[in-house]
């Protein structure tokens, strides 16, 4: 029987002791023995014990030094304990049987097999004695040892009862093969295929915590393209696979936009963690179905789909069960804005165009070029090649307009307060009119974000509009 070498830390020795002296066998199972096994680091221990896994807690807190509180979870059956930057949780050996309509098992006591048995996947299914007799021994009863080796997912028991026992799994399965770049068994992955339809007994929010997951991973598009084979993404995602295909009229095709996002997405994971650009990358692109048209003279375009686009993000937000907060209104920002730097890389572009883009992307300008450059995804070496070096020009411009105007998330230095108290006037339709052009007098470079200079403007505006001025302010008066 192979042994495994446990980390340095006296928890482990503990919780033999206190099993050993409750008269239980206790063993390591499941996701932290299999990232030892891959030398990846994790800080979540499950103990599984052949008894009670809320009396081990118990004892096991009593002997550590520092006394933890053990949380307690009695409808479940587990216990939780925090021992340094480890949290360790105990539960009883238990078996599990599933009702057609639902993902929550009926549990009762059993056995450490029939525990192993209800893991999802093999590489899951280890576990490390904690017992004296054979302390540091590998339990492996389905070759979960082989299948790493080998980097398969694989189910311990048959995968169609697998996955209609608990339909979850099935996204379990691709973030796993996602996460650890391995294959999916075939005829695990079938099963994936044939119980596809199960996954909407689940809830919106677990799933999408599975995709979030695989959007995390170093290689997104893999598991992308094992949800949109195994159907599951039809399912899940379906405005994503509106994207896919090619149509072709008199000889003019357009790109996969499917597999062009999935390109996408993979550049932005190369050089960003954020999950939320990410989610950007994913939805750039999303309204071209919707704004594809066809014309002899130009062939094929999406005119507006940056707009249609970030119309559609709060929705898709609200469908996947995605946060309506600063976040969504991130992504809604880049999806908005994606096309526009490409626009600014002619040398003719002017100033108030750079302006104009710092004002509205604000502090995600630079998200935004991130993007951008991950959006050029041609065959052609020359071409991403050129792009990026006007790129690199955008960027030296935004620069530099940056550091002569201070534009990023500039306010005009005329509130509406000031329009207001100069011309006698209420909140109303006037005050924003005025303040509007006066922000784009400011793009544009006409005036400068400076007091006296912008009072001015507004003056000159007041009076074209034939507004009374009830009376003239000096910059003193604001502070200035």
């Amino acid at each position: 029987m192979d042994k495994v070498q446990l980390p340095e830390h006296p928890i482990f020795d503990v919780v033999s002791k206190a099993a050993s002296e409750l008269g239980t066998d206790a063993y390591v199972i499941g996701g932290f023995v299999r990232d030892l096994v891959l030398k990846r680091t994790s800080k979540d221990i499950d103990v599984v014990c052949v008894g009670d896994g809320i009396a081990l807690a118990s004892m096991v807190a009593l002997k550590l030094p520092h006394r933890p509180k053990v949380s307690i979870f009695k409808n479940f059956g587990t216990a939780m304990l925090r021992a340094d930057e480890w949290e360790v949780e105990f539960v009883g050996a238990r078996k599990e049987s599933y009702r057609e309509h639902s993902r929550k098992p009926e549990v009762e006591q059993g056995t450490l097999d029939d525990d192993l048995k209800r893991r999802d996947f093999t590489i899951n299914a280890l576990g490390i004695s904690l017992n004296k007799q054979n302390y540091g021994a590998l339990i492996d009863e389905f070759n979960g040892l082989k299948d790493m080796k080998r980097k398969v997912i694989r189910t311990p028991l048959e995968p169609g009862i697998t996955f209609s026992d608990d339909p979850l799994r099935m996204m379990r399965a691709i973030r796993f093969a996602t996460q650890l770049g391995f294959d999916i068994d075939p005829d695990t992955f079938d099963a994936i295929t044939e119980n596809k339809e199960r996954i909407k007994i689940v809830s919106q929010e677990r799933i999408t915590d599975e995709l979030n997951k695989i959007i995390l991973s170093p290689t997104p598009s893999y598991g992308f393209k094992l949800l949109f084979v195994s159907g599951l993404l039809h399912l899940i995602f379906p405005k994503m696979v509106e994207l896919q295909g090619v149509e072709t009229k008199n000889g003019n095709s357009h790109k996969d936009n499917f597999y062009h996002t999935l390109q996408v997405l993979d550049n932005v994971a190369e050089v960003s963690d954020d999950l939320w650009l990410r989610w950007a990358a994913i939805m750039h692109d999303i309204a071209k179905p919707d704004t594809k048209r066809y014309s002899p003279k130009v062939g094929w375009t999406f005119h507006g789909h940056e707009d249609r686009g970030a119309r559609m993000v709060p929705k898709l937000f609200r469908d996947l069960k995605l946060p309506l907060n600063e976040h969504m209104k991130f992504v809604q920002k880049l999806v908005k804005l994606h096309l526009r730097p490409i626009a600014l890389v002619k040398e003719t572009v002017t100033d108030s165009a750079i302006r104009r883009l710092l004002f509205e992307a604000g502090d995600d300008v630079d998200a935004l070029m991130t993007l951008c450059r991950a959006d050029i995804t041609s065959k052609s070496e020359n071409k991403v090649k050129r792009y990026l070096q006007n790129f690199d020009k955008v960027e030296q411009r935004l620069v530099e307009v940056e550091e002569s105007d201070k534009l990023r998330n500039f306010q005009p230095v005329i509130t509406g307060e000031v329009i207001m108290e100069t011309f006698g006037l209420k909140p109303s339709k006037t005050v924003g009119e005025l303040k509007e052009v006066l922000t784009e007098a400011i793009l544009e470079g006409k005036v400068r974000n400076e007091f006296d200079e912008a009072y001015a403007f507004l003056l000159e505006k007041g009076k074209e509009m034939e507004l009374p001025v009830v009376k003239t302010l000096a910059s003193n008066e604001k502070g200035e």
